[in-house]
This record gives C-alpha cells, structure tokens and sequence, in this order.
C-alpha cells in the first residue's frame, strides 16, 4: 500500500502535514475528510519509493547506526508492552506509528504494518528495512512469532539493543578525549610551523648568524609545509584512501583485524568487547528459541572483526558435523580458555544460555576496566609527545636568540 505526503487544514484553521497509507490519492483524501481534514496538497511519499528501489537491491542498503539502534530499542519495548496488555499486533503497530520518534521509522512501520496486516510474518516484515532491522532482530521476532513469545522475545530483545549501545558507548566515550587531544595538538604544530615560525626565523635570518642544527631543520620543515602544504595534503588524502582499498579487500581485513587484536592494550580491548558481545548475542539468541546453528550463524555476522568472524564459521561448522559448541571454540584458538571451558559446562548442564549471560556480566566488567587502562595510558602518551614536539620548536627558536645574545 502507497504512503502519501499530505498537506491539509484542520476545523481551527491550522496549516497540518503528515503521511498516511491507502490504495489512491482518493482513499488517502477520504481518510482525511472522515479526521476533519480539508486536503490542500498531497503526493506519494519519495522516501517509500527510495526504500522499495533499495530493498529490490537497486541501491546501496543503509545499516542501522547508534541513533536508529535506540529508537528501534525503544519502540521495541514500547510493542512488547502493548502486546503483554493483550493488543493485537496489528493495532499495537498503529500505536506506534502514531508514537514514532520522525517521519521515517513512522513509515517504515506503516510498511510493517501493511504486510502483517496482509499476513507477511512480522519477522519478515521488519527484514524488509534493513535501515533499521538487522538479520539478528528478525530471527529473534521469528522465534518469537513460532513459539507464541513474542512479548517476552520482544523485551528481551530491547534490553539487548540498549546493552550493545551501553557496551559500544564506553569504548567510544573513552576515545573522545584522547581524539580530541590530538586534533587540538595538530592543529597547534600547523598553526606553530606555517604561521609563527616563518615570523621568528625570518628575523634570525636577517641577522646572519650561523645556525644551529636544529633550528635548520625547523626551518626546512617549516618552508616545506608552507611551500608544498597541498601536496601534504594531497598525499595525507591518497594514504586514507589507499588505506581504505586496503582494509576492504579480503586479504587486508584479515591482516588489518589480525594486527589490532595483537595491539597491546587497545587489542585486549577489542577482544574483551567482541567476547561480551558474542556471548550476550548468543544467550539471546538461544534464549529466544533460535536453533543452536542459526544462532552461531547470526552471531557470526554481530562480530566486527573477520578473525574471530573465522573462527566463529569454524565452530559453526562443526557443529554441523556432530560436535559440540566448545571443544572447536578452544581449538580455533581466538576464543579464551575461560569461555571455552565456561560453554563446555553450559552444554553438560544443560543451562549454556545462562553461561553465556554469566561470561557477558563478566567481559562487560572487564571492558569497564580495560578501558580505564587504555584511557590512563593513552592520555599521557599523548601529553609526552605533544610537549616533545612543542618543546623542539621552541628550543629551535630559542637557541639562535640565546647565541645572538651571547655574541652582543
């Protein structure tokens, strides 16, 4: 069913706009008319036809991000509570439509609810908008759906979309500061060695004096960078690029992932991350009623990071030959011997979702902690080697003056 763009007058006289969904211009101006509303302009929506273009496969599919993630994690747990009241699925998707944060999750749930309504499973419903729908939410509403759960689905869901935000914010909260320090520094160096030090050396030139070795090689830097600063900039630019081709080719995500996890500091991080996501993922999974090798599957496709994202399709596999989960985790070696022996008592008892939950509590305790480390380490590195640098400019300035003095 279309969706349109009205613009219309109510009974006080008031200028309205909004979107509605019916078969025809006709319909739509008729639901109008029934709401008191006298239709001055309406059109199909461009934003659904976009969508439709991109679901066929004929643009670029947009992911979910950090602000999509919480308004889908939010409105997730808005439907499990009007479907836990005992609303249909159907009315408890126009309650949300009449709720939505903006314009494009209200008409990507339009959508949604026109296909329930015609009898589309949620599960595949939402799949239709990947902007906002991942392959790990639709499974679980699946799940949900077969098993007659889907509140409880739905709930757990929503506290797993907020953990992974939480759980993603710490890492990036903790970066700012250093990322900050570091623009502030290169922006203080550029301003120092294009702006200030021409100005002083061009008075100790004038004076004719020999100059010290460091201050030549202040003023080499200096005239280069004012000389040729588009082609540094041109060159910075081609190295972020080449970069880039690199890290997107198979080969070099393999290799680029591998070097981070080998980092010291910054890679017991991202491994520490990556396990408390596996396992929450997981454990959400398996408790929402995913089958096991589906679940490992989607969890797979949650890693960020192609060694583990291995690894992970190794113990899938596996699996599918008879195994069980932990004995080729420990034998991948990417996974620590504490979730390996963790997940091999999960599976004898028989409480393995409960095991994964009890390692995430764990990781996420230890993410805590190693980012601190990685902050109380970063901080003063940075500090150091922008008073470093600063502190060879100014002694290549101050040097030929304390000669000159000298000299008078």
């Amino acid at each position: 069913m279309p969706i349109f763009e009205y613009k219309a007058i109510d009974g006080a006289n008031k200028v309205k706009k909004g979107i509605i969904d019916a078969d025809t211009p006709r319909d739509a101006r008729l639901k109008l008319k029934r709401e008191s509303l006298f239709v001055t302009d309406i059109k199909e929506s461009s934003k659904k036809k976009k969508s439709a273009v991109s679901i066929r496969g004929v643009t670029g599919v947009e992911t979910p991000n950090k602000l999509r993630t919480e308004q889908v994690a939010a409105v997730t747990r808005q439907m499990a509570s009007l479907l836990q009241a005992g609303i249909p699925l159907a009315e408890a998707l126009r309650m949300i439509i009449e709720q939505a944060p903006d314009k494009k999750i209200e008409s990507a749930f339009r959508d949604i609810r026109e296909k329930v309504t015609q009898g589309m499973p949620l599960g595949d419903a939402v799949l239709l908008h990947p902007g906002y729908f991942t392959d790990l939410y639709a499974n679980m509403v699946r799940a949900g759906e077969s098993s007659g759960a889907l509140d409880q689905v739905l709930i757990r869901l929503a506290s797993f979309l907020q953990a992974q935000t939480r759980l993603k914010n710490k890492v990036g909260a903790a970066l700012i500061y250093p990322m900050i320090m570091v623009i502030v520094g290169v922006i203080v160096v550029a301003i120092l060695m294009t702006w200030v030090v021409p100005k002083v050396t061009r008075l100790i030139k004038g004076r004719g004096q020999e100059l010290p070795v460091p201050t030549k090689v202040l003023i080499t830097a200096s005239d280069f960078l004012v000389d040729y600063w588009l082609l540094v900039l041109i060159g910075a630019l081609g190295a972020v690029v080449a970069f880039q081709m690199f890290v997107n080719s198979e080969k070099g995500r393999l290799a680029f992932d591998r070097f981070k996890l080998r980092l010291p500091v910054f890679g017991d991080l991202m491994k520490k991350q990556a396990m408390a996501r596996f396992s929450i993922t997981l454990s959400t999974l398996l408790r929402s009623g995913v089958p096991a090798l589906q679940a490992l599957q989607v969890t797979k496709n949650v890693l960020d990071n192609v060694v583990l994202q291995n690894a992970l399709q190794v113990v899938h596999d596996r699996v599918i030959e008879g195994t069980d989960i932990a004995t080729p985790m420990k034998m991948t070696g990417a996974f620590p011997p504490t979730i390996s022996y963790m997940v091999g008592v999960g599976e004898q008892a028989g409480n393995l979702e409960e095991m994964l939950e009890r390692i995430a509590g764990t990781y996420d305790e230890e993410v805590d902690l190693a980012t601190q480390k990685l902050t109380s380490v970063i901080e003063p590195l940075i500090i150091v080697m922008l008073a470093v640098v600063v502190a060879g400019i100014v002694i290549a300035i101050v040097l030929p003056l304390l000669q000159l003095q000298r000299a008078n």
